[in-house]
């Protein structure tokens, strides 16, 4: 009797500790400046899901070419542990290949006004965020790392941190690859617009202070040298920033570890 009396504790207790999990929510979000929804994976950690919610600080994750709103998730199956365990909220929407621009080309591909707009604004509206910059980071890996920085380094009135892990910084010396031409045309019928897109020419666009940066890159990564040349640039520019390189390619193994030392340094960011 004792000892079914002890069975029945023990699924109780384990029952209330998994009401108490982390929640992934996936929705649509209407995007109205490309007349469209758009998929978005919500990781919530359990004081977010409380009547008497706590509001939580928010980190944007990015997805890479080829990748959707549930990569990030794939990638690192402990976010909802990571969730609990610090109190962040984690937004990963479908970014198709978009690279997160507003297509000079494309109508139907405006995701930098997605992202930083639209999608902030249902998140704030539909969760219990802590709803200013101070509050808000976003980050990416791959095309994801560009998109990031792109999106908080020309919006950060809206983020106050970013990040990018293996990031195709500067798109220039990959033309022909991962289907940019589609959002920009082609390099060479107008290299002045590809300039205009790419991550390493917007650096002018902010102030030391504006933002809290942390980029890595894996050694033996094929976008190594575009991310230190963009170090090189922050330095020229005296904008304060986390520098990292360690061993590590372009994958999946390397993202499962990088993303748990920018979550840490968001989590630093949001504690001031």
């Amino acid at each position: 009797m004792k000892s079914k009396q002890f069975l029945l504790n023990v699924l109780v207790l384990f029952a209330a500790v998994a009401a108490q999990a982390a929640r992934v929510d996936t929705v649509r979000v209407n995007s109205p400046a490309m007349k469209k929804e758009v998929q978005v994976v919500y990781v919530l950690p359990d004081k977010a899901l409380d009547k008497k919610a706590e509001a939580c600080p928010t980190v944007y994750l990015l997805h890479g070419f080829g990748g959707n709103a549930r990569t990030w998730v794939g990638i690192k199956p402990d976010l909802g542990k990571i969730a609990d365990e610090k109190g962040i909220i984690f937004v990963c929407p479908d970014g198709k290949n978009s690279w997160y621009w507003d297509s000079p080309k494309n109508p139907d591909y405006r995701y930098e006004t997605f992202v930083s707009s639209e999608l902030v604004k249902y998140t704030d509206e539909h969760y219990a965020t802590v709803p200013e910059k101070k509050a808000r980071a976003i980050t990416g890996l791959s095309m994801g790392g560009h998109g990031a920085l792109w999106v908080a380094i020309r919006h950060h009135d809206t983020f106050g941190a970013a990040g990018s892990t293996s990031g195709g910084v500067d798109i220039r010396p990959f033309p022909k690859n991962w289907e940019m031409s589609r959002q920009l045309g082609e390099y060479e019928s107008d290299p002045a617009l590809w300039d205009a897109h790419t991550v390493i020419m917007q650096v002018d666009k902010i102030q030391n202070g504006n933002l809290a940066l942390i980029i890595d890159c894996g050694e033996q990564d094929f976008f190594l040298d575009v991310n230190k040349a963009l170090h090189a640039k922050l330095l020229e520019r005296k904008i304060d920033h986390d520098f990292i390189t360690r061993p590590g390619a372009h994958n999946g193994k390397y993202w499962n570890n990088s993303i748990d030392y920018q979550i840490l340094f968001f989590d630093k960011f949001f504690r001031r």
